[in-house]
């Protein structure tokens, strides 16, 4: 039988809850929990420090375990934007990155990992697989790119289930039927995604020649949906990007 990894999660809000739900639900770890870093615990049988704070304030949060931190712990960061560089640069361990879905709690998300050290890489695996589809990336600049298609791209789909839910309610349906009927669509996909087809297959399934959907899928396409996912993405990795850029060497 595998015991949790005794990890300590840095930040409680909602990536930080979310990771904490879903190890718990999985026994993959057995989290301490602070809130601020100048909380009493002990850190010495710590195999991890995750560090789920907000990006603009990661150095004053992780600083005051700078020292208390076990020297051969492994540092794993699900913070968009912030370089492992900058961590390692603080905190001397060897650092792993990670960016998650909030999925993860229900042990359903997606998550892009990078690391450069063997043992860290080895560390966010023990971690994440339990919780997340995880795709492992070659280069830490492509985190960014991931961010925006992964870890920003449940709120793109929700958003896009809200404007359908508000199309079908111009067009004539009750609010709270349209609402419903467009989140029933959105589980729909989900159910999809979730099989080994492909997502061209999946759309072919519903799409058939000539009929209602493929009418409204040349209309999609029409109106600019690529044009429209491209922009997406790069302001979701312009921002990544700036954040990065807003913390000093």
């Amino acid at each position: 039988m595998t015991h949790p990894l005794p990890i300590t999660l840095l930040g409680h809000g909602r990536l930080g809850s979310a990771l904490a739900e879903g190890w718990r639900l999985t026994a993959a770890a057995k989290p301490k929990i602070l809130t601020r870093a100048d909380e009493p615990v002990c850190l010495s049988d710590t195999r991890a420090l995750v560090i789920a704070v907000k990006p603009a304030s990661w150095r004053e949060a992780v600083a005051p375990l700078a020292l208390s931190l076990p020297h051969d712990a492994v540092v794993v960061s699900v913070m968009a934007g912030v370089r492992a560089s900058d961590i390692a640069r603080v905190l001397e361990r060897p650092i792993a990155r990670v960016m998650p879905t909030t999925a993860v709690a229900q042990a359903q998300g997606v998550a892009a990992i990078w690391s450069d050290d063997p043992r860290a890489l080895i560390l966010a695996h023990a971690l994440f697989d339990p919780v997340a589809e995880t795709v492992e990336l070659g280069e830490e600049a492509l985190l960014d790119l991931a961010t925006a298609v992964a870890g920003s791209g449940p709120a793109f789909f929700h958003a896009f289930a809200q404007a359908l839910a508000a199309a079908g309610v111009e067009a004539g349906l009750p609010q709270e039927a349209a609402e419903r009927l467009a989140r029933g669509a959105l589980r729909s996909a989900g159910a999809g995604v979730a099989t080994a087809s492909s997502l061209n297959d999946l759309i072919t399934r519903i799409a058939s020649p000539g009929g209602t959907t493929r009418a409204g899928l040349d209309a999609l396409h029409a109106s600019g949906l690529a044009d429209a996912a491209k922009v997406t993405v790069s302001a979701a990795v312009a921002r990544a990007r700036a954040l990065a850029g807003d913390q000093p060497s």
